[in-house]
């Protein structure tokens, strides 16, 4: 597992470690099962708070990315299906609730786009 922490970067810490994490799981770098570093080992070879490492880890266990196994460590779950679990999901609550408010399908998914551009940055 090999992260990179930018100070001067406009992301906080502990989402570039999140971030870094989440797409090596998703790519296949780190591979379902592997077993992460505890959350102080992480820390400190990157050079971080404790707490900056915890709240990226609870992060990812929330995304599905990771799993804790209690004292047996902290691994890397098959996220795919648990994401796109989750994401179809939370777009079934969007559109049962954009459709209660009365908004059409093209106003729904202009703000699913600003939404997108917002989150991963414009086109």
């Amino acid at each position: 597992m090999s992260l990179k922490i930018r100070i001067d970067d406009s992301a906080p810490p502990y989402e570039q470690v999140r971030a870094q994490i989440s797409e090596q799981a998703r790519s296949g770098a780190l591979p379902v099962g592997y077993r992460l570093p505890t959350v102080r080992g992480l820390a400190e070879s990157l050079g971080l708070a404790v707490n900056t490492v915890a709240k990226a880890y609870r992060a990812l266990e929330g995304d599905g990315v990771i799993e804790t196994r209690g004292r047996n460590g902290t691994f890397v779950a098959a996220a795919g299906s648990a994401a796109e679990r989750e994401a179809s999901s939370a777009a079934q609550a969007y559109a049962e609730r954009v459709r209660r408010l009365g908004l059409g399908r093209d106003e729904a998914l202009a703000a699913v786009r600003d939404a997108l551009r917002a989150a991963y940055g414009q086109d």
